[in-house]
């Protein structure tokens, strides 16, 4: 019995991990897209909320890890490769 309830929480976590792994994949997508919109922003041409916004947008993206960020947007290289 131990070994049977061993190799279902086994599978759980497998899947979860899976769960996991995928959430990772849109979550660099999102931050990958929303480096290269901050990148190609003209931000004279925002309202102020937006240019707020967008302020707020790239400080956050700027406190992530370097590798984090080179993933998200080696993500959307391979999105638009694809």
């Amino acid at each position: 019995m131990p070994d049977r309830l061993n190799k279902q929480e086994i599978a759980m976590l497998r899947e979860e991990l899976e769960m996991l792994m995928a959430e990772r994949a849109r979550l660099l997508k999102a931050v990958g897209t929303a480096a290269i919109l901050i990148a190609n922003m003209d931000a004279d041409a925002l309202p102020e909320g937006a240019v707020e916004a967008a302020d707020l947008l790239s400080e956050t993206l700027n406190a992530l890890p370097e590798e984090t960020l080179k993933d998200a947007l080696e993500s959307i290289q391979a999105g638009i490769a694809a």
